[in-house]
């Protein structure tokens, strides 16, 4: 017995829980998890279903577009451990997790290799067997910079790229190449507390709470359709040092989240907004 997961997108209309289900019904197969959403605001259609048994992924499929308006999108997927290649700077806490995360198969995931525009993060890699390639960015441009990033992260082929704080903006150029397969994590002060020292920025300014969001990188700087986001509660006692490493907490914590679900395929990029069934 195979385990597979069927995403449908596509405009609404009535039956169309009934008319899918009822395909997989009439090729013997048992539906495990359903799961659907209508956007009534744009008439849009979104299911996911994971279900198990022997079948012809192609006559399923077929079957489907037989049944579906014309523009359905129909994504039909085994249950599959995503291969993964992290890029990295200099900050540790991100890529610590992940490592762990990686060695324990506690997300549904494997890192391929982890590629840093700087060699400080080279040694915690390397305790955990996994490959690390420095690329630096100095003395060359972006497109050199990227280019030799790209012909290293191809050479391995994964899944997803996850930029666990690669504090380097990527160009479309770039991010047109590995469309909606590019997550970052980055705390939620953006656009408020730009630049450096964005905690001591927060500081200064008395805020109450501090978060993190992850998201699809796009050609729009920090503007991707949001996966997960997350916040904690601080006050005037924190300092600005206290603040960083609370901050740090949670963006390891919603990265994780975001790629559990990105991973188990639970999320649709619809326009630039996602549709998650948790």
């Amino acid at each position: 017995m195979i385990d597979y997961i069927l995403r449908i997108a596509c405009p609404d209309e009535k039956g169309l829980v009934h008319k899918i289900t009822g395909v997989l019904y009439h090729n013997e197969l048992s539906v495990i998890r359903n799961d659907e959403f209508v956007d009534r605001e744009n008439d849009y259609f979104f299911m996911r279903t994971e279900f198990s048994g022997d079948c012809d992924p192609d006559r399923i499929v077929n079957g489907l577009k037989g049944i579906l308006p014309q523009s359905a999108i129909i994504e039909l997927i085994t249950k599959q451990i995503k291969d993964v290649v992290v890029l990295v700077t200099k900050e540790h806490h991100c890529l610590s997790d992940l490592l762990i995360r990686n060695e324990y198969k506690d997300l549904n995931f494997n890192i391929l290799a982890v590629i840093g525009n700087h060699d400080t993060l080279r040694p915690l890699t390397e305790k955990f067997n996994i490959p690390f390639h420095h690329v630096s960015a100095e003395g060359i441009s972006r497109e050199a910079h990227e280019s030799a990033i790209e012909q290293l992260v191809k050479s391995y082929n994964p899944d997803y790229l996850v930029l666990a704080k690669f504090m380097r903006i990527l160009t479309p150029e770039f991010t047109d190449k590995f469309k909606n397969q590019v997550l970052n994590i980055h705390h939620s002060f953006l656009p408020a507390f730009i630049g450096a020292n964005p905690y001591k920025q927060a500081y200064q300014r008395g805020v109450k709470i501090i978060g993190a969001t992850a998201h699809f990188v796009t050609d729009d700087l920090d503007e991707g359709p949001i996966v997960y986001q997350d916040i904690i509660r601080v006050n005037h006692s924190k300092t600005a040092q206290e603040m960083a490493q609370a901050g740090r907490d949670v963006e390891k914590i919603v990265l994780a989240n975001a790629l559990k679900l990105v991973f188990e395929d639970k999320v649709f990029i619809h326009g630039n907004k996602t549709i998650i069934f948790e």
